[in-house]
């Protein structure tokens, strides 16, 4: 009895096994012919979701920018592709209403973005798809890893094209929603960026911002955040109020985590960054590269002026930073502050040509010495280190630079370049080459869409540390041509 029933289950369960895989095979054969997988519903709009490639881990990711104009998000967009740039992420912004100037040369009013427009949405849908095929261009003949897809987004319907579109192409998503009711935040947006944008060229202020706040109105007519529930599978984070509150949502790899680490890092508070070198030390009076030498007299002199400066400057809970080598300690002592050491503010590793000078580089390691010239960012002295690994060494100090209001940071040449390449955006081409002189202050003031410089010189001589890049970078050079462009030293 036993037996029969055994055999029995054993037959259903074959039955119901054959029926689900001949159910499957039919389905899977009229998907193949009729290229449709799905069907999905954004909001009553109907979009039909074309077969997807693989996605793997290192599948190119767009950024997606959703939110109402005046949120912040070519601000987010910008400084987002400077990090990801800076710290080796190929990285391009494409931002649509620059693709609209392009498409309507003369800004006439608000009128164009009245969603019953019918010839403007048509422009402005083409604008759009115009940049997404830009994205592609961009991911497959550029090698590009990261695309920021900088637009308001504001309607389920176009993150439907655009997550559809990123689904045929093999992209991974992640959408970046800035939301703001605060009006007084808002003002200080269109106060700040608008008023320097080409669509208000020579317009009178009061008509520039009645303008703006009425574009404003003509996108919130439409505007449908993303929804917590109905989108629960979207990878995404919601900044509230230029970062009072987040909500992030998955997470789907690595870079996504470090997109969203930076970006609850980030501030809007005026604030200015000085950046200085250590005073002249024993070793720069050598034209000896590292060590750890003291200041030199001139050095101490320049201590004291940057004191006399910084006090002039009357900055409201100034912070001061420095490494843990001796010559950037007794700078900061002349300030008769309190300050923070960092070892990440180290000077980079030369390794086995610490406390050498160029001279005895070129005779010792001549073929060393050529390889670091024909890639400094790259190259990583025997033992030591590279730029490329003082950037990543730095990245904590650019977070907690994000993180804070005014700082001063005392540091070295090469420290000092890598983070005027990240204020600035610098390629990793041009950041060995920067030019960061002795006794020099610069004040570094974040603005809407980049970085305001300021350099003093306090007036103490000092010797000069920049060598220049130089022409001929063979390996088989001789001496004289390989330092050509060696700075003077004693």
């Amino acid at each position: 009895m036993c037996l029969t029933i055994c055999k029995l289950l054993c037959v259903s369960v074959y039955l119901i096994l054959f029926v689900s895989w001949t159910v499957f095979c039919v389905r899977t054969c009229c998907q193949t012919q009729t290229g449709i997988s799905q069907v999905t519903h954004y909001a009553g709009v109907q979009t039909f979701e074309l077969p997807s490639v693989p996605q793997f881990c290192n599948s190119p990711t767009m950024i997606v920018m959703v939110g109402l104009p005046a949120r912040g998000k070519t601000y987010i967009s910008k400084k987002l592709t400077r990090y990801l740039n800076w710290i080796g992420v190929p990285t391009k912004m494409f931002n649509v209403g620059q693709y609209r100037r392009e498409a309507v040369k003369i800004y006439k009013n608000f009128e164009f973005f009245k969603p019953d427009n019918e010839e403007a949405m048509r422009i402005r849908k083409a604008c759009a798809a115009a940049a997404l095929k830009d994205v592609t261009a961009y991911f497959t003949k550029e090698q590009g890893q990261v695309a920021v897809f900088d637009a308001t987004n504001t309607t389920r319907e176009r993150r439907a094209i655009i997550i559809s579109f990123a689904k045929e192409k093999g992209y991974k998503v992640f959408f970046v929603e800035s939301i703001c009711d605060d009006p007084e935040i808002i003002a200080e947006n269109i106060r700040q960026v608008k008023f320097g944008s080409p669509d208000y060229v020579d317009r009178d202020i009061d008509e520039a911002m009645e303008d703006f706040i009425q574009r404003i109105d003509c996108y919130r007519a439409s505007y449908m955040p993303i929804d917590d529930e109905r989108d629960r599978k979207l990878s995404y984070i919601k900044i509230f109020d230029v970062g009072n509150r987040y909500l992030v949502n998955q997470v789907q790899d690595h870079i996504q985590s470090r997109i969203v680490y930076y970006l609850m890092n980030i501030h809007v508070t005026p604030r200015s960054i000085y950046l200085s070198r250590h005073g002249e030390s024993e070793l720069n009076l050598l034209g000896r590269i590292g060590g750890d030498s003291g200041l030199s007299p001139r050095g101490q002199k320049y201590a004291n002026a940057l004191a006399t400066f910084i006090k002039g400057q009357n900055i409201r809970d100034l912070k001061v930073w420095t490494s843990h080598m001796k010559r950037t300690i007794q700078t900061a002592e002349a300030l008769g502050v309190q300050y923070e050491q960092w070892k990440a503010l180290n000077e980079i590793d030369a390794g086995v040509c610490e406390e050498m000078t160029y001279e005895e580089i070129q005779e010792n390691y001549p073929e060393e010495f050529a390889l670091r010239d024909q890639d400094k960012y790259r190259y990583r002295y025997p033992k030591g280190e590279s730029y490329e690994d003082l950037v990543h060494r730095l990245e904590p100090v650019i977070m907690e630079l994000e993180r804070q209001e005014n700082v001063l940071v005392i540091c070295h040449q090469a420290i000092m370049r890598c983070l005027l390449a990240y204020f600035l955006d610098k390629p990793a081409d041009e950041l060995p080459y920067l030019r960061c002189p002795l006794h020099t202050v610069l004040k570094l003031t974040p603005i809407a869409y980049g970085c305001k410089v300021e350099s003093f010189f306090l007036n103490i001589e000092a010797v000069n540390t920049h060598r220049e890049r130089p022409v001929n970078v063979d390996i088989n050079r001789n001496p004289e041509e390989a330092l050509q462009t060696v700075p003077d030293h004693i």
